[in-house]
């Protein structure tokens, strides 16, 4: 009786790589950064992207990578400033957002004026979506 010795090992797809992931997250995130801010074209582009990405996560197209089996000690500090957005921009959202108490989206508005920064929100975005789908 022969046995056999191989290796094998499984290659990521060629679309899965940083290599070819990031560059076309940038590509993305470029066109979304030159749409108008609460355009149709926008909402119709952060809609299409996202349910996109939503698909990939849904599909199991995407090999998933590993999950932590248990959260560091310095993560529950994370829940303190989310905890004081999350009451601000809500209590500012509640009475209305006036000029006197507006949002934190409001206070955004003229940093993402500009298509520079809009294009680098929408890649962060787009970034922490791909970590989720990958999950």
């Amino acid at each position: 009786m022969e046995q056999s010795s191989e290796l094998t090992a499984e290659v990521p797809r060629a679309w899965d790589r940083p290599v070819v992931s990031i560059p076309v997250i940038a590509v993305l995130s470029l066109v979304g950064g030159q749409l108008p801010s609460f355009s149709t074209a926008a909402n119709l582009y952060a809609i299409g992207t996202g349910g996109a990405l939503i698909w990939f996560g849904l599909s199991h197209r995407v090999p998933r990578r590993p999950t932590p089996r248990r959260l560091g000690d310095g993560a529950v500090w994370w829940i303190v400033p989310v905890a004081m957005f999350t009451v601000v921009e809500g209590a500012t959202f509640a009475m209305g957002s006036t000029d006197d108490f507006p949002t934190f989206s409001k206070l955004a508005d003229p940093v993402l004026d500009g298509q520079l920064a809009r294009s680098a929100a929408y890649f962060g975005w787009l970034a922490a979506f791909w970590v989720l789908v990958r999950r």
